[in-house]
């Protein structure tokens, strides 16, 4: 087994260590977390920070063996410098393109909360529930089963204001934190330029080429990501942005030959 190279082991040590401190000494990712940019919290060195943070020990352990086993051969290739370049731009361009299409959907949302506040009611609250918070719809059938006998009722009527705009509240403080974007990103620069590699794959009796790995996993996260289930709490398009990324970079590297690793 080839030794690990000098990035890749700075950046699993970075990574692991922001996850110590992170989870036992003291909370940075409420300042460092990526969050919405409609979010008052929101602040743009977040596209760096977010990449050294993660939601759990299982998080963690994902993206880092995903860069454990890709990082290396890339980083030999094209040396230290040009890799880490690529690891943060591919990085960065995720969080991009998921603050881009989640800054498209809160929009939308804060534009259907100001209409519902211009027209509170029962079937009013139905609809915004079931096009914008169903997780909310179900867990509320009883208090929309008497705001409908009694949509009259001011009472009714402030607590539905307040549903809807804790709602919105909700959904523009969701942070988003993890080396997804720039795993997957090297985890497409691999399928490129490796494409006919076979990885053998947990719980697949047979091998898989890595052209093919790739581009279902791609469109698996592009799937996920349009499907976008609210019970699903994992940053498909942060995945598809970090592929996407790296593949507008591999492209322009290609027409610059010289500097190609």
């Amino acid at each position: 087994m080839l030794a690990i190279t000098p990035t890749v082991r700075n950046l699993l040590i970075l990574n692991i260590l922001f996850y110590i401190v992170d989870s036992f000494v003291l909370k940075i990712s409420n300042g460092f977390a990526l969050m919405p940019l409609l979010s008052p919290s929101f602040m743009p060195y977040q596209f760096v920070t977010y990449m050294f943070l993660h939601a759990n020990l299982g998080h963690l352990f994902s993206n880092m063996f995903g860069l454990f086993m890709f990082g290396p051969l890339l980083e030999r290739m094209w040396g230290s410098k040009k890799f880490l370049f690529f690891y943060f731009f591919t990085g960065i361009g995720a969080g991009l393109l998921f603050s881009g299409i989640s800054y498209y959907e809160n929009i939308q949302l804060r534009n259907a909360v100001e209409f519902y506040l211009q027209q509170p009611g029962p079937d009013a609250l139905a609809d915004f529930f079931s096009k914008h918070a169903k997780a909310l719809y179900e867990s509320n059938l009883g208090f929309l089963n008497k705001f409908e006998a009694d949509p009259t009722n001011v009472s009714y009527i402030n607590d539905s204001v307040g549903f809807v705009k804790g709602w919105l509240q909700r959904e523009i403080n969701i942070p988003m934190v993890g080396a997804s974007g720039a795993v997957f990103g090297i985890l497409m620069a691999f399928g490129l330029l490796f494409p006919n590699t076979e990885l053998f794959m947990l719980f697949v009796p047979f091998p898989i080429k890595a052209k093919y790995f790739v581009t279902f996993y791609g469109l698996f996260e592009l799937y996920s990501g349009i499907k976008n289930a609210q019970s699903d709490n994992v940053a498909h398009f942060a995945h598809v942005g970090g592929m996407l990324f790296a593949y507008i970079l591999l492209r322009y590297w290609r027409t610059k030959k010289t500097n190609f690793y």
